[in-house]
């Protein structure tokens, strides 16, 4: 076990990609120092998978409940009602995978956005952090929030804004999530970090999506979070060790734990 601790706050370990190799990707999480990793849902077909993942991992592995927004089709609120019974059922560490999504489909914004409502509000309700996805929707999410109020706690996951939503998501008191696009050569997130502070940061892969480099276009997975804390360390001209441990306690104290 390595000495630093980690926690990837968003993976989808339950993934059919890691079918053939899931134990043994789970033991390079676990040799690569990852102590949580917290599994957001996707819809209703990812609920049983991710579910016996949690229940297998030996308390590695952390589930939350939610409706991904490119899940939100003719029949959401069904699937919502799915959502909120699994969440009267038993404890979750978080609300999500939720939010808005304008690159896969813009077809149903009006119908993302009542979804989206709808599981903060239910956050919100039953005390629980959120993970927000706003792919190509960061203003329009962080517009809806900031309508309701501000009263939900929560992180923007897989974060590329900019410094002034940074700047917005933490009048909120929300985090941002930095993942693998922080390693690419012409993603730059040193600025929108030092606006938003590092006590508003945490770490995720999207594993199997995303993989950093030097893994770039492999299939992503936990054990790759220590690439993404070096490149971050790198930019911001600090220890790795001083800023991963920093980002794992602003992960328990957002999640929880």
């Amino acid at each position: 076990m390595a000495e630093l601790e980690y926690i990837d706050t968003h993976a989808h370990l339950y993934d059919k990609a890691f079918d053939k190799d899931r134990a043994e990707m789970l033991q390079r999480a676990r040799d690569a120092g990852l102590v949580r990793v917290l599994l957001p849902n996707v819809d209703v077909g990812t609920i049983a998978d991710l579910l016996a993942l949690e229940e297998a991992s030996d308390g590695l592995c952390q589930a939350m409940m939610g409706l991904h927004p490119c899940a939100v089709g003719e029949d959401y609120r069904t699937a919502l009602d799915t959502v909120r019974r699994q969440l009267e059922r038993r404890a979750f560490c978080g609300i999500g995978e939720i939010g808005l999504d304008n690159y896969w489909d813009k077809s149903r914004l009006k119908e993302q956005e009542d979804a989206f409502l709808t599981q903060v509000r239910w956050a919100v309700e039953l005390g629980l952090p959120v993970s927000i996805h706003s792919r190509e929707a960061t203003e329009e999410a962080l517009l809806l929030l900031e309508r309701e109020g501000g009263a939900v706690r929560g992180v923007f996951h897989c974060f590329t804004g900019t410094p002034a939503q940074a700047a917005r998501i933490r009048e909120l008191g929300l985090f941002i999530g930095i993942g693998g696009v922080a390693t690419f050569p012409k993603v730059h997130l040193a600025g929108a970090i030092r606006e938003i502070g590092l006590e508003h940061v945490v770490l995720e892969t999207d594993a199997p999506y995303l993989a950093p480099v030097p893994m770039r276009g492999k299939r992503n997975e936990s054990a790759y979070l220590v690439h993404i804390l070096d490149k971050l360390a790198a930019d911001l001209s600090m220890e790795s060790a001083d800023l991963g441990g920093m980002f794992c306690a602003n992960a328990r104290r957002l999640f929880g734990g």
